[in-house]
């Protein structure tokens, strides 16, 4: 069966409540049901993870490589733009993934428009709120169908 990670990065705990201008009202727990929901439809196992740790989500990605990790979805959040630790983990491991952002960070503070992993990353799904996890997931599926 194929295997795809969801990571939250850091505050992600406190979508719905936080700041909804920018990140609209779904909760985390929405987002990862609806794609729980999506991934038992189709047949992928998926497991979705939030930390506040740089250090834990370094050690997700690591160990995807262990856990048989088809594809990675991640949205991390704040350390988009300050872990090169994150962007080192990715690229040891070779895991494909998606970078999400709820928000578009192009129309935000300069500092939100560095990634550390968009160069390395499938692609980036910026901007669409928690539709974005959906989008990546569709395109996560197609990948790991067709690699098997």
């Amino acid at each position: 069966m194929s295997k795809i990670l969801v990571l939250h990065g850091p505050n992600l705990n406190l979508l719905g409540a936080r700041e909804p201008e920018h990140y609209g009202t779904t909760n985390l727990q929405e987002i990862d049901s609806a794609l729980r929901e999506r991934a038992q439809q189709d047949g992928i196992a998926i497991e979705c993870r939030q930390t506040n740790s740089e250090s834990e989500l370094i050690g997700w990605i690591q160990q995807a490589v262990s856990e048989e990790v088809d594809f990675i979805i991640i949205n991390p959040a704040a350390y988009t733009h300050t872990s090169v630790a994150i962007r080192d983990a990715f690229a040891a491991t070779g895991i494909p993934f998606v970078e999400v952002h709820l928000s578009n960070v192009h129309r935000r503070e300069d500092f939100r428009q560095f990634s550390y992993l968009s160069d390395l990353a499938i692609g980036t799904v910026t901007g669409l709120g928690a539709d974005g996890y959906g989008f990546a997931y569709e395109y996560g599926l197609r990948r790991v169908l067709n690699a098997d």
